[in-house]
């Protein structure tokens, strides 16, 4: 009973640590069918960017997604990001 127990504690601890990880390939599909009405891709080439660190990447993200006809998730904000971060910006997280 005790080891039923502390297996059963164990699967609750390491299921809850696990975080499920951005999807680019999605966030391509989202950026391209929601985004890329009013960006094309040379936007993000810039000199100039407020981009400066992943965090404000995923702000930047969160804020214009504000701005489509659709309500996306956080887990799409962070598909979408993810997406941009590896095809424009490159940033360390």
């Amino acid at each position: 009973m005790r080891a039923a127990k502390a297996c059963a504690a164990m699967v609750l601890v390491l299921g809850a640590g696990q975080a499920v990880a951005a999807d680019p390939q999605q966030g391509r599909v989202l950026y391209e069918t929601y985004c890329g009405t009013c960006h094309y891709p040379r936007v993000h080439e810039r000199k100039t960017t407020k981009i400066d660190s992943y965090a404000a990447l995923k702000s930047e993200v969160a804020k214009w997604a504000q701005q489509t006809s659709r309500r996306f998730t956080p887990a799409e904000i962070d598909d979408i990001a993810e997406y941009l971060n590896q095809s424009h910006y490159r940033i360390a997280k």
